[in-house]
């Protein structure tokens, strides 16, 4: 089998969208974290927060999104692999979902220091 060269932007960029599009319709995680980053829009929205902030949100989502999408591919090329079980493709699959856990511990963190001072303030919230 000859391996496919795609030099078309265009069919690229479909590609791309039907990668994005798997991981929507079957994670169920990389939904849960589709509506925390609409939520954390909204609450930063509301917040009126500075454009810095809004940086720090966005990569810090993309960073999410981005790791539950690699976990979701290591998982699929484990699976075609080694479709038996053996111990090395549990431990693919455990590192990749342990990535997806420290992303998301990082972005908790992330959205508490990013979103909690301006949410107390907007609260009437003092002394934090």
């Amino acid at each position: 089998m000859t391996p496919q060269c795609n030099g078309n932007f265009w069919a690229s960029l479909k590609h791309a969208a039907e990668g994005l599009l798997y991981a929507i319709h079957t994670q169920r995680n990389f939904r849960i974290h589709l509506v925390v980053a609409v939520v954390v829009v909204v609450m930063g929205w509301w917040l009126h927060l500075p454009y810095a902030s809004w940086a720090v949100l966005a990569l810090t989502v993309g960073m999410v999104l981005v790791t539950e999408m690699v976990n979701t591919a290591a998982e699929a090329m484990v699976d075609l692999a080694s479709p038996d079980y053996h111990p090395l493709a549990k431990l693919v699959k455990d590192v990749a979902a342990g990535a997806v856990l420290v992303t998301a511990i990082t972005a908790i963190v992330v959205g508490l220091i990013v979103l909690g001072p301006p949410l107390l303030t907007r609260l009437g919230i003092e002394g934090c």
